[in-house]
């Protein structure tokens, strides 16, 4: 078993870890978790724990982990997406056969503020990026 462990642990938190060397050479042959630094995901900083000095190794052991979790997080976020339409797609689906006039009326306005704000949303940012498309290729032909 001490052989299949990782030589670190990454105790997943809120915006970040807090970051633990394992250690199984000892005489007791027990897992020792020793907290060696705190990562904070959303500022790509890492702040070693206590008087902790980070070792090369540690450091590129972290930031292998920082990079693969900060992918992670971004396909979970374009997946949560996809899940929305999805749920948009169900939403009218249930909307035109099932809802009753109760369910609507208490649906109807907070899901028409949604989708308003949403479409304003996405309205402006597409607009914006077909601009920046004609400024690019204004500067690439002239």
């Amino acid at each position: 078993m001490a052989g299949d462990l990782p030589d670190y642990y990454f105790r997943i938190r809120e915006n970040g870890a807090a970051v633990f060397r394992v250690d199984t050479e000892n005489r007791q042959r027990r897992i020792e978790m020793d907290q060696i630094a705190l990562v904070n995901v959303n500022k790509g900083e890492v702040k070693p724990h206590g008087d902790t000095a980070l070792t090369d190794t540690d450091i590129a052991a972290i930031q292998e982990w920082l990079d693969k979790r900060v992918r992670l997080l971004a396909q979970r976020d374009i997946d949560d997406i996809h899940r929305a339409v999805d749920y948009m797609n169900i939403t009218t689906q249930w909307v035109q056969s099932k809802a009753s006039e109760a369910q609507l009326e208490d649906v109807t306005d907070a899901l028409l503020l949604a989708m308003h704000d949403l479409r304003s949303v996405l309205v402006r940012k597409k607009a914006d990026r077909m601009i920046k498309a004609q400024e690019e290729k204004a500067a690439r032909e002239g």
